[in-house]
């Protein structure tokens, strides 16, 4: 169990295809599948991090359905994913309320698809969260990537997921999972 571990899914800043920073749109079946491997995996809180209201608006009807209506009682174990999940509208409002809830800081690791800089591997990283009592934050990009401006502010960069193939676009969900496997998993 990952006792200090945070995940955010950040929808701005972000690249769209043609390397333009945007805002990409909240998905349901992002928040549903991995709202589900954080509670599997352990973590503290899952964040959907966006400042569009009408996208706030939209997450916050599916997380009352799921934790406060109908859902409660359709279907108890989603309602325990549901449980973690958080909506924050920038990533500093997210880093400042984990900081508060800790009391501590908050270590922000970035993931992407690419190779950036010097990266840590998910096993030195399982090492350095497993020694410290600081809390980690793991920032999952939407669209084309995390915007640059985030990436320069990261405390880590984890290794990229590779395959056995030159393709490499897994769905967020995907590479959520592999991650916190490799993370959190026995």
């Amino acid at each position: 169990m990952c006792k200090n571990l945070y995940i955010a899914l950040l929808h701005y800043p972000v690249y769209n295809k043609k390397g333009d920073v945007v805002t990409t749109a909240v998905t349901n079946m992002d928040i549903h599948d991995i709202s589900r491997t954080a509670r599997t995996y352990g973590v503290k809180a899952f964040y959907i991090i966006t400042s569009i209201e009408q996208q706030q608006a939209f997450v916050e009807r599916i997380l009352h359905h799921w934790q406060k209506g109908y859902g409660t009682t359709y279907n108890p174990s989603r309602k325990q994913a549901f449980d973690i999940v958080r909506l924050e509208n920038t990533l500093d409002d997210t880093i400042m309320t984990i900081s508060q809830e800790t009391g501590g800081k908050v270590n922000v690791v970035v993931t992407s698809a690419l190779s950036r800089r010097k990266h840590l591997t998910c096993e030195n990283l399982k090492e350095k969260m497993s020694e410290s009592k600081e809390a980690f934050l793991i920032v999952f990009g939407t669209g084309w990537g995390i915007a640059e401006e985030v990436i320069e502010k990261a405390d880590f960069f984890v290794e990229p997921i590779r395959g056995n193939s030159d393709y490499n676009h897994l769905s967020v969900r995907s590479a959520a999972a592999v991650t916190l496997d490799r993370l959190c998993g026995q």
